[in-house]
């Protein structure tokens, strides 16, 4: 009769862990970047195309290679733009603002992006759909480059409200990044990136 009492709290205990655990996957975090006004994005992806511009001026002989500085809510407005996430309104802002800064066409499973930089750490928060079911994923690490591509370092993974031990993830993740390697080509104008003082660093090759 104790071995039975025992079995059935553990099975309930078990229950209810699992009943959290989807409760918090499905619940929406806090947001790591607040939805920018059209009039603020079309600005802020304005400074972006021309700080990047910037990296295409050939350098001077002898000179040190640009370096740009680029906001959160400047990348930010240039990735919502790429994966065509923005509404109407906001899109014909942007395109007068800067009709030729798109910087290519997103995943059509993503519906939303959010970055944000906090000290050398990069913030990345996407909404897409896991078993037919909205979930909000949030990945934190350290940018770099090695040998022409992105790299990154990861820090924290969330799946909704859930911590997920990076050490369980990073393998996988890594994994997915070697696929997709082409999509982490830097630009030929680009010689490194790195997140600095809450802004993303992109120096000149």
């Amino acid at each position: 009769m104790k071995k039975w009492h025992i079995d059935r709290i553990i099975s309930l205990a078990t229950l209810l862990t699992s009943v959290v655990a989807l409760y918090l996957v499905l619940k929406k975090p806090p947001p790591v970047a607040l939805p920018q006004a059209p009039a603020v994005a079309a600005a802020n992806l304005q400074a972006f195309a021309t700080k990047v511009q910037e990296l295409q001026t050939p350098k001077q002989p002898g000179a040190a290679p640009a370096e740009v500085h680029l906001t959160s809510e400047e990348v930010g407005a240039a990735l919502t733009q790429a994966a065509g996430a923005f509404p109407a309104s906001a899109q014909q802002a942007i395109n007068a603002a800067a009709p030729d800064s798109s910087i290519g066409a997103g995943s059509p499973e993503v519906k939303d992006y959010k970055v944000s930089f906090d000290g050398d750490v990069a913030h990345g928060q996407f909404l897409t759909q896991i078993g037919g079911k909205d979930v909000w994923v949030t990945l934190a690490g350290h940018l770099g480059s090695k040998d022409g591509y992105a790299t990154l370092d990861p820090t924290e993974f969330k799946v909704g409200d859930l911590n997920v031990p990076v050490s369980l993830v990073n393998d996988a993740l890594q994994k997915r990044l070697a696929e997709q390697r082409d999509q982490l080509k830097l630009p030929d104008s680009v010689g490194d990136i790195r997140v600095e003082n809450g802004e993303l660093v992109m120096v000149q090759k």
